[in-house]
């Protein structure tokens, strides 16, 4: 991409003031481009999606360390393929059959496996974390709150919600964006990982 390097400072400086259209913008500004990025790396759409976000949110937490003397889309791009590498890496684990005995110098070592059965109390636990999770969402100012259920609920495309919305589709991106930093905030401490 061939932009002055300098095209986006004045938009990065409304974001860092909070200005949510300037999010919206870059967004829009980089998102088909970080998008066909992440698909040749992945060849998934929902995949190469979900890791676009991922890089927007990233980015937009790091903000302010970003140095105007550099593109900002380099320094975009660069976040973005070192998750989308990670993501990939966590993908590729060794996998292991089941039962085969694991060889070691001493012999085969035949596995144990724990028992994964739910019990009344991961069930409790578990519902108690979705009753929290759900009480944040709806906790949110209303925009954000329907661009959250929309996407993570009734599991709808970015596109889709913006269809639905009747939003263009920065928009759409940036108030889940949004939405998912506020549940972060508010879930901190209060549910375990």
């Amino acid at each position: 991409m061939a932009q002055n390097k300098h095209v986006d400072t004045p938009l990065i400086a409304k974001a860092l003031a909070g200005d949510e259209d300037a999010y919206a913008k870059i967004m829009e500004r980089y998102n088909g481009q970080l998008y066909h990025l992440m698909y040749k790396m992945v060849r998934r759409r929902e995949e190469a999606e979900d890791l676009v976000q991922e890089a927007f949110i990233k980015a937009f937490r790091a903000l302010a360390s970003f140095n105007d003397e550099f593109a900002f889309s380099t320094w975009l791009y660069k976040i973005a393929v070192n998750n989308c590498i990670d993501h990939l890496r966590k993908k590729r684990l060794q996998v292991y059959s089941y039962d085969k005995p694991i060889a070691a110098k001493d012999g085969e070592l035949q596995r144990e496996y724990p028992d994964k059965e739910e019990t009344p109390d991961k069930e409790l636990l578990s519902s108690e974390k979705s009753q929290i999770i759900t009480a944040a969402i709806y906790e949110l100012p209303e925009k954000y709150k329907t661009a959250i259920v929309l996407r993570h609920r009734e599991e709808l495309s970015y596109e889709e919600i913006a269809t639905k919305l009747n939003l263009p589709l920065g928009t759409v991106k940036a108030r889940i964006f949004r939405a998912r930093e506020m549940l972060k905030r508010k879930l901190k401490g209060k549910i375990l990982p």
